[in-house]
């Protein structure tokens, strides 16, 4: 098939490889200049590692990324173990497939030399999609430079503010949370031995606020992210704001917290507001189909956002394959993917009230009662994109 792909972050360039593979002609519009991830770290369960070992990326997995051992939940001032996730050894012997915690830059990098490997000429940049007709035979996308391009398949994979979405689901604006998100690389060699977390995901839970820290870059940096109930402010992954209020907004924490702000160049301290929308439970028209953000943004706390997008793009490829018409396909992606993503948005959700929580002891209680390592490794973590019968 002809396919146009609206947006080349790593839904986008995932859903591309996936289907250059398959023999389709495929090209990815970005609205960037120029093609550089910004951004934290990202976590890659077994759910997605398989994806990303199919499209040839286990050799950067292995080289830039990092195995955790465990997800580990603790009280905020004294470090409390709340709840743990066993990852390591016994995820990829349970899910078949490892763990891996990794910078943003380096799987996109990654995905985008995969899909270069297959269509040197399949990306283009600088083409910000503004309207989109559909026909019986072919969709047209109009862009700002004034040029139409037709296909037989459009996939908008162009994130929480798709123009692609407006032509499926609707045009209405996506719902600031209450919360922000700092976002900080620390180089682990400033950080004292005896402060640097342990090789887990830590999950520091307080009042009103929680902080996320675990290793990328072969173990080189730390990555922190810090989700902070706030005034609404800009939705930029690149706003700078100063290190006193991040500073405040952490006093009074764990000293592997404090170190880890301490040590952070204090002009790069990054911060954005967290937006979120209902599931959408309408992902595609007879020609177009969406994914990831676009149709599902996810909350990080589950860790499960760009899982959930690289799902997506193996789940429409293996769709498109199917022996029935492109309509029924799509809608068979649809019926298949949108109840599961759904489950993702609305716990992630529910996880933000829980690493909130106040009172120490209703904070064990609720842990206690939601068992997480449970439900995850039940029906998260099994789930195999390239094998699941849709």
């Amino acid at each position: 098939m002809d396919i146009i792909v609206i947006g080349a972050g790593i839904g986008g360039l995932a859903a591309a490889a996936s289907l250059v593979r398959r023999g389709h002609h495929v090209r990815v519009y970005e609205q960037a200049p120029a093609l550089g991830e910004v951004g934290a770290a990202v976590q890659m369960s077994a759910n997605a590692t398989k994806v990303l070992f199919d499209l040839g990326l286990k050799p950067t997995l292995e080289a830039e990324g990092v195995k955790p051992l465990s997800f580990e939940f603790r009280r905020y001032n004294d470090g409390e173990l709340l709840h743990e996730i066993k990852l390591g050894a016994a995820h990829a012997e349970k899910h078949g497939a490892p763990y891996y915690q990794i910078h943003r830059v380096d799987l996109h990098r990654a995905l985008l030399d995969a899909l270069n490997a297959l269509d040197a000429n399949a990306l283009r940049l600088g083409m910000r999609a503004q309207q989109i007709r559909e026909a019986d035979d072919h969709i047209e996308v109009a862009f700002a430079d004034g040029s139409i391009e037709r296909a037989e398949l459009l996939i908008g994979a162009d994130g929480i503010k798709s123009a692609v979405r407006q032509h499926v689901v609707d045009a209405e604006p996506p719902v600031f949370t209450g919360h922000v998100a700092w976002r900080l690389s620390i180089p682990v060699e400033r950080i004292a031995p005896a402060l640097r977390p342990p090789l887990a995901s830590t999950i520091w839970c307080g009042p009103r606020n929680h902080a996320v820290m675990y290793y990328m870059r072969g173990g080189a940096l730390l990555n922190f992210v810090g989700c902070v109930e706030r005034p609404w402010e800009e939705e930029s992954w690149t706003a700078r704001q100063p290190w006193s209020e991040l500073d405040q907004d952490y006093a009074g924490w764990h000293p592997m917290v404090r170190a880890a702000i301490e040590n952070a160049d204090r002009d790069q301290c990054f911060r954005w507001a967290l937006n979120n929308r209902t599931p959408a439970m309408v992902w595609n028209t007879p020609r177009v189909a969406l994914l990831g953000d676009a149709v599902h943004p996810t909350l990080p706390y589950m860790a499960q956002g760009a899982a959930m997008a690289i799902e997506d793009a193996a789940v429409l490829a293996r769709a498109l394959d199917l022996d029935c018409p492109l309509p029924q396909a799509l809608q068979r992606y649809t019926r298949h993917r949108a109840p599961r993503a759904a489950r993702v948005v609305e716990e992630s959700n529910e996880m933000a009230d829980l690493y909130h929580i106040d009172n120490a002891d209703e904070m064990r209680r609720a842990f206690k009662d939601r068992n997480i390592a449970a439900s995850r490794n039940d029906w998260l973590y099994p789930y195999d994109p390239l094998h699941v019968d849709i």
